[in-house]
């Protein structure tokens, strides 16, 4: 006598053996796994950069324009109040921009440099975490807070600002 349990065991071992021979292997072109990083024309082999999006800042302008001029008798008295339109038009103040930004490179972010540029950003004002050597919320936005003295609006820390942290040797 089969066991109905052992049959369905059975079954199922067959199905699962049926199922993996008609599967194919999946292609890297079919793979979400991650993409290899652009680079700007020209950017010297063993670099890393990323790609820094400025957005545009667009000013709302309204205004009241007169459209009709109070009106008064001989005597000065007002006879019909002044008539006004608003009118709203946005103008660029700065427009949006593309430029890359030479980072450093994702191999070289281990848990230790990660740990000293907390540090280092805690000492200067700028992370108040506690260090973990990860590369957290509170870390990307330490490193987007010391960057705007720069003027960089980025939580990818650059190459320059690693050099400036100590964290990295800056070139002869």
């Amino acid at each position: 006598m089969i066991r109905p349990f052992l049959l369905l065991h059975s079954a199922c071992a067959f199905g699962l053996l049926a199922l993996t021979a008609c599967t194919q292997p999946i292609s890297p072109e079919r793979t979400n796994g991650p993409t290899p990083r652009a680079t700007p024309p020209g950017a010297p082999g063993g670099t890393c950069w990323d790609r820094h999006v400025s957005p545009a800042i667009i000013e709302t302008v309204t205004m009241q324009v007169l459209v009709q001029p109070e009106k008064r008798d001989a005597s000065e008295t007002l006879i019909a109040p002044a008539v006004f339109r608003t009118e709203t038009r946005q103008d660029i103040v700065r427009p949006r921009s593309e430029s890359w930004l030479e980072i450093t490179c994702p191999v070289d972010m281990t848990p230790d440099f990660i740990a000293s540029l907390q540090r280092a950003l805690s000492v200067r004002g700028h992370y108040s975490g506690t260090v973990t050597g990860k590369l957290d919320r509170a870390t990307r936005l330490a490193i987007l807070s010391y960057q705007r003295q720069n003027g960089l609006q980025s939580q990818v820390l650059s190459l320059d600002s690693a050099r400036a942290l100590g964290l990295i040797s800056v070139p002869r």
